[in-house]
C-alpha cells in the first residue's frame, strides 16, 4: 500500500489503494488510449497517480515526471506490477526550463510525438498574504504558474514544428471567490486559467486544445500540508458532504483527453461536489473574526 492507501495525514482513510486503483470500475472502454502519448508532471503522488493509473489500463503510453527520481520508481514499479501496462518516468524540475526542454525533447523524439500533457504539477503552502515572504511568494508563482507555462508552451512549439495536434490540461483551483490563506497559489492558478483560455484561442488553428480542472477537496497525501484542526472541515465544504479522490480527477482527464472531448477548449472543468457554492476553504482554519454561529 502507498500513502493514497487507508492510513494517510490525519486518519482520513482515502478509500484508494493501489490495488483498488488497478481494478477500479470507470465507464472508459479497455483500449479507449491505445496508441495515445500521455506526459504527466506530478505524476508520481495523489492525483497524478490515479491518473497514471488510469490511462495506463486504458492502453496509453505514459510518462510521469517529478522531482522526487524515488516516488517516480516506485509508482512506475507499482503501476506495472499491477496493472501490466509500462510506464516511462524522468526526473526534473518544471521550475527549470532546460529540464523542461530536455523531458519534452525526450518524449518527443523516442515517442515520436505527444497527444496529451496533462499539468499535474504544483505546490503551495497555507499562509496569511501579509506574512508571505518575497522567497515563499516566488517559489509558488514559480511552481504552480511560470513551471505550467514552460511545458505548455514548449509543447505546442513541439506541435506546431511537426504540424500536429495536441492536448492540454492543467489541474487549477477554485479562484473565482478568492482564497484567503493561500493568495499566492490563487494568483498563480488565476494566471494558469486565463493563459489557457487565452492560447486557447491563439492556437486553435494550430489543433491544439487547452483546457483545465478545478479539484475541490480532494483525498491525498497532499493534505499533510495543512493543520489536522482545518483538514478536518474539508469532509464538510460541499453539498455532498465527502471528500473526493484522485480517482475523481483521473475520470476528469480521461473525459477532456477521448474523442468526448475533441469540442471543447478553453474551459474550466470543475469537480468539487458543488464546493464551489459553499464559500471559501480556509486551509489553515478559519480566523476568529470569520467564525459565526
Amino acid at each position: 500500500m502507498n500513502d493514497m492507501a487507508q492510513s494517510g495525514p490525519h486518519g482520513f482513510d482515502w478509500s484508494l489503494s493501489d490495488e483498488d486503483m488497478a481494478v477500479r470500475k470507470t465507464i472508459y472502454a479497455p483500449g479507449l488510449f491505445a496508441g495515445k502519448r500521455f506526459l504527466i508532471t506530478g505524476g508520481g503522488t495523489g492525483m497524478g497517480r490515479a491518473m497514471t493509473f488510469l490511462l495506463a489500463r486504458l492502453g496509453a503510453r505514459v510518462m510521469i515526471a517529478g522531482r522526487r527520481e524515488e516516488v517516480l520508481v516506485e509508482t512506475r514499479d507499482t503501476v506495472e506490477r499491477l496493472t501490466g501496462q509500462h510506464v516511462d518516468y524522468m526526473a526534473m524540475s518544471i521550475r527549470d526550463t532546460g529540464q523542461v526542454d530536455a523531458l519534452l525533447d525526450r518524449v518527443f523524439g523516442e515517442w515520436g510525438g505527444l497527444d496529451t500533457l496533462v499539468n499535474n504539477a504544483g505546490g503551495q503552502f497555507p499562509q496569511d498574504a501579509i506574512g508571505f515572504s518575497r522567497k515563499g511568494w516566488n517559489s509558488v508563482i514559480d511552481l504552480n504558474l511560470n513551471g505550467t507555462w514552460w511545458m505548455m508552451q514548449g509543447a505546442a512549439q513541439r506541435w506546431q514544428q511537426r504540424g500536429e495536434p495536441g492536448n492540454v490540461i492543467s489541474i487549477v483551483a477554485h479562484v473565482e471567490r478568492g482564497m484567503p490563506q493561500a493568495a499566492h497559489t490563487c494568483a498563480a492558478r488565476a494566471g494558469v486559467i486565463y493563459l489557457s483560455r487565452t492560447v486557447a484561442t491563439e492556437w486553435a488553428p494550430l489543433g491544439i486544445r487547452v483546457n483545465c480542472i478545478a479539484p475541490g477537496a480532494i483525498a491525498s497525501e497532499g493534505l499533510s500540508r495543512y493543520p489536522e484542526h482545518a483538514t478536518a472541515r474539508f469532509r464538510n465544504v460541499n453539498p455532498q458532504r465527502r471528500m473526493g479522490n484522485g480517482w475523481d480527477i483521473a475520470e476528469g482527464v480521461a473525459y477532456l483527453s477521448a474523442d468526448s472531448g475533441n469540442f471543447i477548449t478553453g474551459e474550466v472543468l470543475t469537480i468539487d461536489g458543488g464546493m464551489q457554492m459553499w464559500g471559501t476553504v480556509w486551509p489553515a482554519g478559519v480566523p476568529d473574526h470569520f467564525n459565526v454561529v
